[in-house]
């Protein structure tokens, strides 16, 4: 079984169409026999994907800060609780117990995730990759960033080997199949 670490938002205040399309991916997690890794959170775009994962037959695997527990924000859609004492464990965790992360639209906390990765990949501590799921276009000044440093010197290291865009749901069921 695959096992696909998903970044993204906890935010409930996101427009409707983010929601359904983290719906979407988690439905294709479910109908590919993958497990999700993610942080655990009830609430946002986590708790949308957690929930359709679910719903399609995924195996949930909810990587949770100390700090979610005391605020009983803890999804209880997981099959699988991990526990841990912050976000920095969190994504060591989560990088541990995937063989592909996946970005889908998030926040600081979602960016703080991809670069932890990246950086990490970069230098050699693993290879696997960052799929970022470009939803309406959600990436597309973060990649011209990384574009711009990439054309400067600034990113070393094989680092378009390590991060792939997906700009349909079609490309990042590609992506998971063939990883």
């Amino acid at each position: 079984m695959k096992s696909v670490a998903i970044f993204c938002a906890a935010s409930e205040n996101i427009a409707p169409g983010y929601f359904e399309a983290v719906a979407e991916v988690g439905a294709m997690l479910g109908r590919l026999g993958a497990a999700m890794v993610y942080g655990g959170a009830r609430f946002g775009l986590m708790e949308a994907t957690a929930k359709a994962a679910k719903v399609a037959g995924a195996h949930i695997v909810g990587v949770v800060p100390d700090i979610l527990v005391e605020r009983g924000r803890v999804s209880s859609l997981l099959d699988e609780q991990v526990g841990c004492r912050n976000l920095s464990e969190r994504k060591d965790i989560m990088l541990e117990r995937s063989d592909l992360l996946v970005a889908l639209p998030g926040g600081v906390g979602t960016l703080d995730e991809i670069f932890h990765v990246l950086a990490a990949a970069t230098i050699g501590y693993h290879t696997k990759r960052v799929v970022l799921y470009n939803v309406n276009g959600f990436w597309n000044s973060l990649n011209a960033t990384l574009d711009g440093m990439l054309q400067a010197g600034f990113v070393r290291g094989e680092f378009e080997k390590y991060l792939v865009v997906a700009n349909s749901i079609a490309e990042l069921e590609d992506i998971i199949r063939n990883n």
